[in-house]
């Protein structure tokens, strides 16, 4: 496909020094540009149903021993003796 595209001198500067540091031509540049726009807006879409999926689990048990195993492991994998995760003030700060 081919594309006629009228961009504003400030992007088309960006693409011109982008491509040349990258030692690509401008057309290259761009489609790599795009493609990763692509990725990257596909990777968003994937985490936002990832965390949906998690919000509506409704294994409230299962969720509770996770986060408790989460709280354990990160409080013992610490380079000082001070928790991260007090039991005092559990329902307090966290």
């Amino acid at each position: 496909m081919t594309l006629t595209l009228n961009l504003p001198p400030e992007l088309e500067q960006y693409l011109l020094q982008e491509a040349e540091q990258q030692g690509l031509s401008v057309e290259t540049m761009t489609l790599q540009l795009l493609a990763k726009s692509f990725q990257l807006k596909q990777k968003r879409a994937e985490a936002v149903d990832m965390l949906q999926s998690w919000i509506e689990d409704e294994d409230v048990e299962d969720q509770q021993e996770t986060g408790t195993y989460l709280v354990q492991v990160l409080d013992e994998d610490r380079l000082s003796e001070r928790k991260l995760f007090p039991g005092e003030m559990k329902g307090i700060t966290w």
